[in-house]
């Protein structure tokens, strides 16, 4: 991060998958609202996605991260199947604990180890600061948008296809 005005989209990124590791962790203790607290993690992640899909992902498209980038949408695919199948269940049941580790592993594999071990990496060489921050100002703006309309209501609806991408 630059100042208070400019949020480097790397870093951005990187502390919403922080903010989902500490979700998925309080629901698997199951101390409080597990409910209220899964809402918020498939919000969350279906609006993290979305924005990585419309404006992330098409800014950091090149030859270099091509592959990284289908296969980023893919990953998104497979978790938000998971996620539309959880949204069906009793948050109590064996099944949603069943695949709360899934999608935990999802998660941790695609944030961690794809985005934030190889492709951030590289994209910290390729795009310059101003170019980060002025991405990280628009994705946060489109976040904090959808995070006011329950975008996990819009999970089961992209679960036919990963989402496109340039080229």
């Amino acid at each position: 991060m630059k100042n208070a005005e400019t949020l480097d989209v790397l870093d951005l990124l990187s502390s919403q998958h922080d903010e989902v590791d500490a979700l998925i962790a309080k629901i698997e203790k199951g101390d409080d609202d597990r409910d209220a607290r899964f809402a918020e993690l498939a919000d969350k992640l279906a609006a993290h996605a979305s924005v990585e899909e419309k404006i992330f992902y098409p800014a950091a498209f090149q030859e270099s991260t091509s592959e990284m980038l289908h296969e980023a949408v893919e990953e998104h695919l497979v978790m938000k199947r998971t996620l539309a199948d959880m949204l069906e269940l009793d948050c109590d049941s064996d099944e949603f604990e069943a695949k709360l580790s899934v999608l935990k592993e999802q998660v941790t594999h695609h944030a961690r180890e794809e985005e934030e071990g190889k492709l951030f990496p590289k994209l910290r060489k390729s795009m310059n600061a101003e170019t980060r921050a002025a991405l990280g100002n628009e994705v946060l703006a489109m976040f904090e948008a959808l995070m006011k309309q329950e975008p996990r209501r819009n999970v089961p609806n992209e679960t036919e296809e990963a989402a496109p991408l340039p080229g």
